[in-house]
């Protein structure tokens, strides 16, 4: 008989697959998809070729090299290097992975011993919780302060929970998800400065971070003094190259904890998809008009969505793909709007239970990816006769 184990304990689902199977069984064209953080925009034509070539390339349809093909090595290494400002050497600072999530998983794996705690400020992703569980870590989880103009970090809250005596590495995303909380100037500094004065490693989740509104600008952690030494950056292609389906990722940090990163990915998943990795390394390296083409349409999206929505408690966010309605206000938990939404309203959202402590269960995710401003637009009424 099948005896669960206990590395599964506190391992949760994450709801986005219940919401959208449920919304795939109404099998209804007018629902707006607001669950899932996929995206109607295409990836840039020159990926979509290399990608196309690769199929043909018996070299793609290979298990080598185990650490991700030259040219994405090359590429990725560059890419972190023009964000960070640091010059990370592709040879032995750059490792390919599976995707960004693999990539996480397997610098906790290489990094941490059972028992280690590691920070994080919610509500945030659950399957970054549950990846900080599974390498046998604990999560502390501070919370950031929703404000009428955006998400904050609590930096004092933050460093102290930090300077706890079992914590080794903070995991931060900025712009965070689901949240869209975009880390300032002050806030890094914090963060760096209990990473350096307590040895902490700092795992940075990079896969939105050029997903920026109102003209903010790129800040990476390494470029901190103190912080490249301990700093390592996990990117992916799923977002800022709408390349979800390809599942590509890039860990990118000190040499010394990379070989250890090397090995642990080769114990993992083995290799990459090879037929996919070309695509992503011409991706990598299109004009920045790019990204810049699609962060300006998910700007517009979040507009109309923020102006359907006046007067009700919707946090701005300043970066990502997706934000947050309290739905404490109105009475009702994230699951009973969700519920409400999706029968009367057509539209699918997914409610935010497990993303952090159990406060965050009042919190309906909302994503602007996937759906053009031309169907988000008539969305508040909808929303209003569902809700109340």
């Amino acid at each position: 008989m099948h005896q669960r184990s206990s590395r599964l304990k506190d391992i949760p689902g994450i709801g986005v697959d219940r919401m959208g199977d449920a919304a795939d069984a109404l099998a209804d064209p007018s629902i707006l998809r607001l669950e899932n953080l996929d995206t109607d925009l295409r990836p840039w034509p020159g990926a979509l070729e290399a990608t196309r070539r690769a199929v043909d390339d018996d070299a793609a349809n290979s298990y080598l090299p185990f650490l991700g093909q030259d040219r994405l090595r090359q590429a990725a290494a560059a890419h972190v290097s023009r964000q960070s400002g640091v010059a990370y050497d592709w040879r032995r600072a750059c490792a390919i992975s599976a995707g960004g999530l693999s990539g996480i998983l397997n610098v906790l794996l290489a990094a941490l011993d059972p028992g280690d705690e590691v920070v994080l400020a919610e509500p945030i992703y659950a399957g970054l919780i549950n990846r900080v569980r599974l390498a046998g870590a604990v999560p502390v989880l501070v919370p950031l302060l929703p404000e009428a103009g955006g998400w904050r970090l609590d930096a004092g809250r933050f460093q102290a929970a930090a300077r706890g005596p079992r914590v080794r590495a903070v995991l931060m995303m900025s712009p965070s998800m689901p949240t869209g909380c975009v880390l300032t100037p002050a806030d890094w500094a914090a963060v760096a400065e209990v990473c350096v004065e307590r040895d902490l490693l700092m795992v940075y989740d990079a896969a939105m971070e050029r997903i920026l509104f109102d003209g903010r600008p790129v800040l990476h952690p390494a470029a901190l003094p103190g912080m490249a030494e301990r700093t390592v950056t996990i990117g992916a292609a799923s977002k800022e190259l709408r390349m979800i389906g390809w599942r590509v990722g890039w860990v990118v940090g000190p040499e010394p904890l990379m070989a250890d990163v090397g090995l642990v990915g080769m114990a993992n998943v083995v290799c990459q998809v090879g037929i996919a990795m070309p695509g992503v390394a011409a991706a990598l390296e299109a004009p920045p008009e790019d990204v810049a083409g699609a962060v300006a349409e998910w700007q517009r999206r979040r507009d109309v969505i923020l102006g359907e929505l006046e007067g009700f408690r919707l946090i701005p966010p300043h970066g990502g793909w997706s934000m947050l309605l309290d739905c404490a206000p109105l009475g009702l938990s994230a699951e009973q709007a969700a519920g409400r939404l999706l029968s009367g309203a057509r539209i699918a959202a997914t409610p935010m239970a497990g993303w952090g402590s159990p406060d965050t269960a009042r919190y309906l995710r909302f994503v602007y990816a996937n759906e053009p401003c031309e169907r988000l637009r008539g969305m508040g009424a909808r929303v209003r006769a569902a809700l109340r």
